[in-house]
């Protein structure tokens, strides 16, 4: 099957209910299900082409994290956070693995979809057997933080689809070389047409609220948090980094490298943050370590 399935489960917040869809590629009986989980503005659908070329091994799940895409919005985008999130594939996994016996998935993260695996693969009796962090670690710089923050909240407006893409693709650039294909998905991926006519990104602004409130402080404690996470992390991991990444700097990478679970690590060269996952070579890095044997020095 080379065809998604879009498909939805309901979500608890502490604001309310929401729904979260997802994408679901492959044979709905396969037992082996891989969760792919996009950046913080971006969508399920960055993951069709990796779906693709691994949904005859695994069964591929692939969310719009609520507040972005085919989701609904919170309630209360105070708690747009990866605790929130986290509590969400919690939900996710156990409907996709309700006619399974073992609850046990494997996991690919680009960004804030790595950090909300890395929270959920420290946790005891966490379902993630095998994990791909895509360009992110446990530093959180707070500058970076608030320049996210300032970006994601701009209520911004395109009278057509190729001006909408346009700045698709400069505020991209770090993604690396990439087709005029490739970048007319990236843009329509992200930007959808309302009723005036107007094209604009498809999440919810209210996604800046928790980045405007990262303090110097704050962000030394989620610091903190997420490397005792990644200490407890048992997992074989699989840490890929841009060459020119502004996000995951080498001596992050090299540090994680030698903690927690040691992941083997792995460089894109020519491209920063982050890694599309779209090229044939970044695909097969990942389905190499995936399908193939547990490392040797776990």
């Amino acid at each position: 099957m080379s065809e998604a399935r879009i498909k939805s489960v309901q979500c608890s917040s502490p604001a309310g209910l929401h729904r979260m869809a997802y994408k679901e590629w492959g044979d709905p009986g396969n037992p082996r299900v891989l969760v792919c989980v996009h950046g913080v503005t971006r969508v399920s659908d960055d993951f069709d082409q990796l779906a693709r070329a691994l949904c005859g091994d695994y069964r591929v799940v692939c969310p719009d994290v609520v507040g972005r895409g085919r989701s609904e919005r919170l309630r209360d985008p105070s708690h747009y956070t990866v605790p929130q999130y986290v509590a969400d594939m919690v939900t996710l996994i156990a409907r996709v693995t309700a006619n399974s016996d073992d609850e046990a998935v494997h996991w690919v993260g680009t960004s804030m979809g790595g950090l909300i695996g890395m929270v959920l693969a420290s946790l005891k009796g966490t379902p993630i057997r095998k994990m791909v962090l895509n360009d992110i670690g446990p530093v959180l710089d707070p500058v970076a933080m608030a320049r996210i923050g300032e970006y994601i909240g701009e209520d911004l407006r395109f009278p057509s689809f190729e001006q909408g893409a346009a700045y698709v693709r400069e505020v991209s650039a770090s993604f690396g070389p990439h087709t005029d294909e490739q970048w007319r998905k990236l843009a329509s991926d992200v930007l959808r047409r309302q009723e005036d006519g107007a094209w604009v990104r498809h999440y919810d602004l209210g996604l800046a609220v928790p980045f405007q409130a990262i303090t110097p402080e704050v962000a030394k404690a989620s610091e903190d948090s997420l490397w005792a996470a990644w200490d407890a992390i048992e997992c074989p991991t699989l840490l890929l980094r841009g060459e020119l990444s502004d996000l995951l700097s080498r001596e992050t990478a090299a540090q994680m490298a030698g903690r927690g679970p040691h992941p083997k690590v792995v460089e894109i060269p020519g491209v920063g943050h982050a890694p599309t996952l779209m090229h044939d070579a970044q695909i097969a890095i990942v389905r190499d370590f995936l399908t193939g044997p547990v490392p040797s020095h776990l």
